[in-house]
């Protein structure tokens, strides 16, 4: 026989009044189990009283849970709402990992309002016990569905870093720690960017030794000890994101050695060859830009002399001789070679940046003819540019607001700084012996504010908004406006296996 709200509130009334001799009263209990049975209303006061009277019956235990899950399960939004509400009430002792469990799986769901009401849930739980909560969430990580592991990652990268540092222990993100690095090892490429915003906020890792820890997890996944294979988009993509992953953490005593070598040695002398993950990106220009940006840090001496050996041979790559000064056909007599400024700017400004580590490298480490044939390409350069310089100058002027906001202008904006950087370190290497002491800010980069304080003549930099684009500095990277990547993310194929996928042979979607 059904039961009914009647039944429903004699039950709940004879165990509001047993006060201490809850237990005694087991049948009544089982009565609002079997609630969940009934119609609309009386799966609503279920969903009420099971939590209510859940821990006078630890042996009832498993079919409580078993009633409140078929709640959250139930066709009604309402109902399921309502008993996903209650069931943090069900997380004491060792039912925690359990509740989490089922709380991780509900968040599959599309509905908005009870979406919400499983991440408050999960919330509510986290701080009574977070490692606990852990526990679930990374289960259905690593053994969930797709779905489920989706949200169950993205409730980590956005939830984690709002909950204090009372909840939020040492032990408790020694064990989110140790537990991503399980899951890095078979990941999309969305995920391994979620998870290392998950770990990159971990306050236990905002050390040196925390960040180096962070270094060495990126090389891991990098490939960093395989010859890269060109052709092979998927391979590209991967040390692409590696590499942007990498740059927040590196700082003057956390080094991107290994990456730039790695680029040097693999990257550098291939670089036409380097297969676009995606058709509009200009490949060889987001590689230099990487590169530029982790120079600063580059720290191991040893790796030095070879590594600005290389940027060396790839700025006298692009930066061509005069036609009259042309052999062997390099240029046509008959046409003007095309400069290339914004791959000069990159290589000028890591070659600069290494430089200031061996300041000795062009007069000790090259030849007296090739240092000639250098400095006749930087002179030929040089006098391009300030041809470009002054007409972008002269189409920008007394532009500003509005003016300088068209499309257009943006461009000739951000053209103004590419071809006043290079002009200032054009100048330093014009100096005998050749300088490394001026300071500039690659183009895609918003300016400091030391930087735009200090009188200096006027540059793209003084014209107005449009030329920069804001870069979040945080533990994760975010790329600057004029990034046009958005790398393929859908499929896994662990970072770690060996592999062409970040997720191998498991048919999750195409191969990483």
């Amino acid at each position: 026989m059904a039961v009914t709200i009647e039944d429903l509130y004699r039950s709940y009334g004879v165990l509001a009044d047993a006060k201490d001799d809850l237990s005694q009263h087991k049948d009544a209990y089982q009565v609002i189990l079997d609630g969940v049975k009934g119609g609309p209303k009386e799966k609503r006061l279920a969903a009420q009283f099971i939590p209510k009277f859940f821990s006078s019956f630890p042996e009832l235990a498993d079919s409580a849970i078993n009633a409140q899950l078929d709640l959250c399960e139930d066709e009604d939004v309402s109902i399921r709402r309502q008993a996903i509400k209650e069931l943090p009430r069900f997380a004491t002792g060792e039912n925690i990992l359990r509740v989490a469990d089922i709380l991780t799986q509900l968040l599959q769901t599309d509905d908005t309002a009870e979406f919400n009401q499983v991440t408050g849930s999960l919330i509510a739980i986290f701080k009574m016990d977070a490692k606990g909560t852990l526990g679930g969430l990374f289960s259905q990580i690593l053994q969930g569905e797709d779905i489920v592991r989706e949200r169950a990652i993205k409730f980590l990268s956005t939830k984690l870093k709002t909950l204090t540092e009372e909840v939020m222990t040492k032990e408790v993100e020694d064990y989110v720690f140790a537990e991503t690095k399980k899951v890095l090892e078979d990941v999309t490429g969305e995920e391994f960017v979620l998870l290392m915003r998950v770990v990159s906020n971990l306050r236990v890792l905002q050390t040196v030794n925390g960040r180096q820890q962070l270094v060495e997890l990126v090389v891991e996944q990098a490939f960093l000890e395989q010859v890269l294979n060109t052709a092979d988009p998927d391979l590209v993509d991967r040390l692409l994101q590696c590499t942007r992953q990498a740059l927040p953490l590196f700082s003057k005593n956390v080094h991107s050695t290994r990456f730039i070598t790695y680029f040097c040695e693999h990257v550098l002398p291939n670089l036409s060859a380097l297969t676009s993950p995606v058709p509009e990106l200009d490949i060889q220009l987001e590689v230099l830009k990487l590169l530029a940006e982790m120079s600063p840090y580059c720290g191991d001496m040893d790796k030095l002399e070879p590594n600005l050996s290389m940027l060396f041979t790839k700025l006298v790559e692009f930066m061509p001789l005069p036609p009259d000064e042309a052999e062997n056909g390099e240029n046509s007599a008959m046409e003007e070679p095309k400069l290339q400024f914004s791959y000069v700017e990159c290589l000028l400004f890591g070659f600069h940046q290494l430089g200031k580590k061996l300041p000795d490298f062009l007069i000790e480490k090259v030849d007296a003819d090739s240092l000639k044939d250098f400095k006749i390409r930087l002179q030929y350069f040089a006098r391009g540019l300030q041809v470009y310089i002054r007409q972008l100058r002269v189409a920008l002027q007394g532009k500003t607001g509005d003016a300088l906001k068209t499309d257009e202008n943006k461009m000739k904006v951000v053209a103004l700084k590419i071809t006043n950087n290079i002009n200032v370190l054009i100048k330093d290497l014009f100096h005998n012996p050749p300088s490394f002491k001026s300071s500039v800010t690659l183009s895609w980069k918003p300016v400091q504010k030391s930087e735009a304080a200090a009188p200096k003549r006027p540059s793209g930099e003084e014209l107005g908004p449009g030329g920069s684009t804001k870069k979040q500095i945080s533990p994760l990277p975010r790329r600057d406006a004029r990034q046009i990547y958005n790398p393929p993310s859908e499929q896994r194929g662990g970072f770690r296996g060996r592999g062409r996928g970040f997720r191998g042979n498991r048919s999750r979607g195409r191969p990483y």
